[in-house]
């Protein structure tokens, strides 16, 4: 079974069951403190902490994950890997233990034929936590072996979050691969050595709360009120059970690479240790990279795009060491991407893209490899030299550092060629040497604003220019200034001539420089000879010294030219109503939450802004209108806004606050809001008054990380064309229900009440209709061959448990003195069910209600399966149910008639 079809499989099998089905969030976690999606339960996380309230009862996807913090152990093992999927059902205050449990069973020893995975249920191992009684029970019940149920300590077997909160035991099932694996399982435990018992799907039940301590060492609170299940089935560990591989590296998506390899290099998978390892390392960084660039990482030098880069290089490398200097990746990502496309058709869609980023990456490294390989292996002979025989030789911070900085080669692999060749590395002197360049790192980290300009070039600028630029954008939009430094694809030029990008230093300027969340003005620069700079960014990459960066887009420029600059000055004022209302939202949540609602980021833009703050829980809604109510009262004060400048410590005196993490001087600016209600300090640009603002709409309130909160709001023009939607679309519902707006939440109420009492009604009266013919049900069964059978169509129910309650009701009519079968059918909500139930006599007789649902099922379009006395299944074609109901009958006497 190809991956691709055990990935639908898993996603069909939950759908049936009423899950709603998540598409896979990409690889760049949602979760702010995490690089990447390293667990299927991440994007579900706010659901099971209870952060947020679920959008659905039920749950299940096939979400991909990248862990990259053993790569170095990728290839060395056939266990690690980076890139892999993880199939999930998650619960949240719906199903429990049984049904988990019960999912869990069914769609592994489902035979294939009936849309499940086949596995052999003798060969089925489960650990649980030895305290669980109620897992314990529901896996008895449906067949587990009692001996392969092994029982662990809550050290063993117990998940949590590392801190209070929800916490829960687990049911860990395995599958015996069979002796060539390894040595049985003896004295309670199914991993004695070896790979022989293989961890399939780890089922989590999120059931207490848990208290301080550390390790396992904790108490146990009390049970949630609302319950959660999160699982987990890795998608290659299935894979390579269902094709009868050893590990994953054989499967249908990942060993096409290793052939590949082969084909190329001309050595043989499994006649070398080490060309198997560097084969593994190519076939999983290439499938890795190819998923990442996929969801949009781009090779960089920290964060993500770093991870892709090393990814590469060691793929290109370990093929370089297989014995071939060309490039590879152009014969190696189209067949991974041919495996994968199955499953993500957008691989398909965006494999230009995707090639062309990985193609260049390549071609970049082959390059710093020619000459940095050269430079590091005279390296490695000169330690050698240095150390003798008796020592241990040992590459210098220095050289690495050199590597480093000239050949772009990471430390990391230094670390790695030079074990290859017996050497260690001084890391801590490269450390050192790495923490002297600590100001151009910074600089660095502003690439994107200033476009990889020197730093050392900005300090120039800042030294002709006698100190730092002046800026007068608190009182005025336009100013006459001196051109006093210019730069063109990062270096100083005396002139431009358009069409250019460039930067320009004045002397003065009303332009603000991004900082503090504020976006940066935006305007022209308009200098005495003729030539005109769009400027669309502002920045400060040496403190003090603002950077125009913009278009030249007429005549000609050069240096001390002087002409008049001039900012959007609309944009200015929108962008400043926003930074004086962030400061209003602060002071608010102060006053809702505490002191300790601190600001943790912001984003002050034309029309909305964005405040995160330090808040251990979400804020409820309630409380977010007290907010925006209170916010919009003080603006209808319209209140002084008033900005000071003085030395920092009559600043704290004032009880003016300082925002933790910021870095601030011996003198700071001061902006007030009515007098002492807000004072914080702050460089940025503010309305004189709080009337200027006009209107806050507050948008909402989420989590962004641990412990931090964000909150969005709409500001003046965007707050009113906000409300203005928001009249109409009352006005319209208004029309629709009648009455007055201030009716709505009444009626709506009213309407929503009677509908549910009106489905509740009918779905009564449909139960009682369908059970009142319990009676002619039993009456009108068939006899076959000694047999007594009903089948029946109900036609449209209410759900499976009436057709549950009907079915028992019949069978239990129907006695025990002949072996008997009932099967009725029905369909709710546009899905078909069906239940099946036998006797006592009719199990003796060879049929079991489990096998005879299945088959039912089967011809519905679906799958199902339960115990011997009672099962039920479903599908998704409801035409298909008296096909279906005529296939029991057949089915029964194919088994009397044996």
């Amino acid at each position: 079974m190809r991956t691709a079809e055990i990935r639908s499989r898993w996603l069909e099998y939950f759908a049936k069951h009423d899950h709603h089905i998540a598409p896979s969030v990409p690889l760049v976690s949602p979760d702010p403190s995490i690089l990447f999606t390293i667990a299927g339960m991440v994007p579900f996380i706010p659901y099971i902490v209870g952060t947020q309230e679920a959008p659905w009862p039920r749950v299940a996807s096939v979400q991909k994950c990248l862990r990259t913090n053993d790569i170095e152990n990728v290839g060395r093992t056939t266990r690690h890997g980076t890139f892999f999927q993880m199939n999930g059902n998650f619960s949240f205050g719906d199903y429990f233990k049984e049904g988990a449990i019960g999912f869990a069973w069914d769609l592994l020893t489902t035979s294939q034929a009936d849309g499940g995975y086949g596995l052999d249920g003798d060969r089925l191992w489960v650990t649980t936590w030895d305290q669980d009684t109620e897992a314990h029970s529901a896996l008895t019940s449906i067949g587990v072996d009692e001996g392969h149920i092994v029982r662990l300590p809550r050290e063993e077997n117990f998940w949590d979050t590392g801190q209070p909160g929800p916490a829960g035991p687990c049911a860990e099932f395995h599958y015996d691969r069979g002796p060539e694996f390894g040595p049985e399982a003896e004295g309670g435990t199914v991993d004695p050595g070896g790979d022989r018992y293989l961890e399939i799907w780890n089922l989590v039940f999120d059931q207490f709360l848990r208290g301080e301590g550390t390790g396992k060492n904790y108490p146990l609170i009390r049970e949630l009120e609302q319950k959660s299940i999160d699982t987990g089935a890795g998608l290659e560990r299935i894979a390579y059970l269902l094709q009868g591989k050893a590990n994953m590296y054989e499967t249908d998506e990942v060993y096409p690479l290793i052939a590949t390899t082969q084909e190329l290099t001309g050595r043989r998978y499994g006649a070398d240790g080490e060309d198997d390892v560097r084969m593994r390392i190519v076939a999983d960084h290439v499938r890795s990279a190819l998923m990442l660039i996929g969801d949009g990482v781009r090779p960089g030098n920290d964060g993500r795009g770093y991870v892709l880069r090393r990814l590469i290089r060691r793929a290109v490398r370990s093929v370089r060491l297989l014995g071939v200097d060309e490039p590879v990746l152009p014969e190696l990502l189209p067949v991974v991407k041919d495996a994968m496309s199955l499953s993500y058709p957008e691989l398909e869609r965006d494999f230009a893209t995707i090639s062309d980023v990985a193609y260049g990456e390549e071609e970049a490294f082959r390059r710093t490899l020619v000459a940095g390989t050269t430079i590091l292996d005279t390296a490695v002979g000169r330690a050698k030299s240095a150390a003798g025989e008796a020592g241990r030789p040992q590459l210098p911070g220095t050289d690495a550092f050199a590597l480093h900085d000239t050949y772009g080669f990471p430390i990391d692999l230094t670390l790695e060629m030079a074990a290859e060749q017996g050497v260690a590395v001084d890391e801590q002197g490269f450390r050192d040497l790495m923490a002297e360049q600590r100001e151009r790192a910074r600089a660095d980290a502003l690439a994107k604003k200033s476009g990889h300009v020197d730093p050392a070039h900005y300090r120039e600028l800042q030294d002709r220019l006698g100190g730092s630029t002046l800026f007068l954008g608190y009182t005025d939009t336009t100013a006459e200034a001196r051109l006093v430094g210019l730069l063109v694809d990062g270096r100083p030029v005396p002139a431009a001539t358009a069409p250019a990008d460039v930067e320009v230093v004045l002397d003065r300027t009303p332009f603000y420089a991004e900082a503090g969340g504020q976006l940066a003005d935006q305007g022209t620069i308009r200098l005495q000879g003729g030539g005109i700079v769009t400027v669309d960014d502002v920045q400060a990459p040496v403190k003090g010294l603002v950077v125009h960066r913009g278009r030249l887009t007429e005549g000609t420029v050069t240096l001390d030219e002087t002409g008049v600059a001039s900012i959007d000055a609309a944009r200015r004022t929108a962008i400043a109503r926003a930074h004086s209302a962030t400061h209003m939202v602060h002071k608010a949540l102060h006053e809702s939450l505490g002191e300790q609602a601190t600001q943790a980021g912001s984003e002050n833009a034309p029309s909305r802004l964005r405040l995160d703050f330090r808040h251990g829980a979400q804020v409820p809604s309630a409380v977010i209108g007290e907010i925006e109510e209170r916010v919009n009262t003080l603006l209808a004060e319209d209140l002084d806004v008033t900005d000071a400048v003085m030395d920092i410590e009559d600043a704290k005196a004032s009880g003016a606050m300082a925002l933790f993490g910021e870095k601030y001087g011996s003198r700071v600016r001061v902006v007030s809001i009515g007098g002492d209600w807000s004072r914080e300090l702050c460089a940025g640009t503010h309305v004189p008054r709080t009337g200027n603002i006009g209107r806050v709409t507050l948008l909402g309130e989420s989590s962004i990380g641990s412990g931090v909160r964000r909150v969005d709001a709409l500001v003046g023009a965007g707050a009113y064309g906000y409300q203005a939607r928001e009249h109409a679309l009352v006005g319209q519902v208004t029309s629709l229900l009648g009455g007055r707006p201030e009716e709505l939440p009444e009626r709506v109420s009213s309407l929503m009440s009677r509908l549910k009492a009106a489905e509740k009604e009918l779905a009564a009266v449909r139960r009682q209709q369908l059970l009142a013919g319990a009676g002619t049900l039993a009456d009108s069964a068939q006899d076959v061959d000694g047999t007594l059978v009903v089948v029946h169509d109900a036609g449209e129910v209410a759900g499976g448990d009436d057709l549950r309650t009907l079915v028992l009701d019949v069978r239990g009519r129907l006695g025990e003195a002949r072996p008997a079968v009932v099967a009725v059918a029905g369909t709710s909500n546009g899905r078909p069910a069906v239940v099946i139930a036998t006797n006592a006599a009719a199990r003796e007789a060879g049929l079991r209600a489990g096998q005879l649902v299945r088959g039912a099922a089967g011809r519905l379009g679906g799958g199902g399966g339960g115990k011997d006395d009672v099962a039920q299944g479903g599908g998704t074609d409801p035409a298909a149910v008296p096909s279906a109901l005529d296939g029991v009958l057949d089915d029964v006497r194919g088994v009397v008639a044996r």
